[in-house]
């Protein structure tokens, strides 16, 4: 499968995923908003209910002695009823008459009930003009020209669901993050174990081989074949067994020695220089400063290959590919780049990921194993520096030197 229509997929499953998630999210958010209005709804109706009471008891008790005492029980029940919401009824004036279910910061004289201390006093002018300005208020007339006011507050309950969906949505994102990330990780790991697998088992597969080839090299010249045919053979033969000890080292820790990185960088432009189309130019230009790097040198130079290999096929038989490096204030550079074809920006990650491939044949592991060898084994990152489709592609490899390698904890 080709790397566009690989990328396509993949995109379309997060865009589904996505678009999944919100509309689940949504979902819930609004059925928790239709639960909140409802219960400040039913809150409202009790508070107006508590004040048509409040009217009533003021009109029974202003009525004559043969008033039914039966309304007065009811109508206080109505009054007493409220243990949740903290309310305060003032005059016409703004003078505080009542106050319900508030937590006053001195306690209340049990002997005088209505007589308030100062700073209890002082708290709920500060609560009536907090609540001066919203819109749980509740304007009724107690008697023809007299008007009184209901303020009152969201009850503890409505609050805390007013704030528990957003907890919820907060703690579903971390319980998805978490389960995310632990499915990539359990994916990472059998991904390592094939590539791992593979690579042992290909490692195995090329030493008999090559061990048989080793001993023929020994009975060529006895066979009358030239010298300069055998320095090439031996060459072929150095190099398969070079790449099945490649092969061997996934998986395990390399050694890591100090090297220039010039000479790694030189030694595989040299070798992929002779395997080329007369028709590609491949230059390699390191400047004249050492680049001090701990390094594996064949698995490093399998990355050098594997980029220049890339380059070239990137290309229709024909352009220039440069091989250039450097150093920063405290990490060694390397950058491939070509006259290829290029690569859409939407790819610069893609390209990496296993099984990626633009070209009709591969498995597309190239710049997976790369990334894998630069970034796990030395500390580094690789990445596509710049690309223009119809231009080409500079990709970027970036290593600590070795002396902030040794200096690091």
């Amino acid at each position: 499968m080709t790397l566009s229509r690989l990328t396509d997929l993949r995109l379309l499953g997060r865009t589904a995923f996505l678009v999944t998630a919100a509309a689940v999210v949504a979902m819930f958010l609004w059925v928790s908003d239709s639960l909140v209005r409802d219960l400040a709804r039913q809150e409202r109706e009790r508070m107006q209910l508590w004040a048509d009471a409040t009217r009533e008891m003021v009109r029974v008790l202003s009525a004559d002695d043969g008033a039914p005492r039966v309304d007065v029980d009811f109508l206080l029940g109505i009054i007493e009823a409220n243990t949740t919401i903290p309310v305060l009824l003032t005059d016409g004036d703004g003078n505080i008459l009542q106050h319900r279910n508030f937590t006053l910061p001195e306690p209340v004289d049990s002997m005088a009930p209505m007589t308030l201390s100062a700073a209890n006093e002082q708290f709920l002018k500060d609560k009536l003009a907090g609540m001066a300005g919203g819109t749980n208020v509740i304007d009724f007339e107690i008697a023809p020209g007299i008007q009184q006011h209901l303020f009152y507050e969201d009850s503890t309950l409505l609050r805390r669901l007013t704030r528990y969906p957003y907890i919820q949505v907060v703690v579903m994102l971390v319980f998805i993050a978490v389960v995310y990330f632990a499915v990539l990780s359990t994916k990472k790991a059998e991904q390592n174990k094939v590539w791992v697998g593979l690579s042992k088992e290909t490692a195995h597969q090329l030493g008999t081989p090559i061990s048989s080839l080793m001993a023929w090299m020994e009975l060529l010249p006895d066979m009358g074949v030239d010298s300069a045919t055998m320095a090439e053979l031996n060459k072929d033969v150095q190099r398969l067994s070079s790449i099945a000890s490649r092969f061997s080292k996934i998986g395990s820790r390399p050694q890591m020695e100090e090297c220039d990185m010039r000479r790694v960088i030189d030694n595989a432009a040299g070798y992929m220089s002779t395997r080329v189309s007369g028709r590609i130019s491949l230059t390699s230009d390191t400047g004249a400063e050492p680049l001090p790097t701990l390094a594996c040198t064949p698995l490093f130079e399998w990355v050098m290959e594997n980029l220049i290999k890339n380059a070239v096929d990137a290309m229709s038989g024909t352009g220039s590919i440069a091989v250039t490096a450097g150093r920063t204030q405290n990490r060694a550079y390397i950058e491939v780049s070509d006259t290829g074809k290029g690569i859409a920006r939407k790819h610069f990650k893609a390209v990496f990921s296993p099984g990626f491939t633009t070209k009709k044949r591969g498995w597309g592991l190239g710049l997976t194993l790369a990334r894998r060898i630069v970034e796990q084994y030395h500390d580094g990152r690789i990445f596509v520096k710049c690309s223009t489709p119809g231009a080409g592609t500079t990709f970027r490899i970036e290593l600590p030197l070795a002396h902030n390698r040794h200096a690091a904890p």
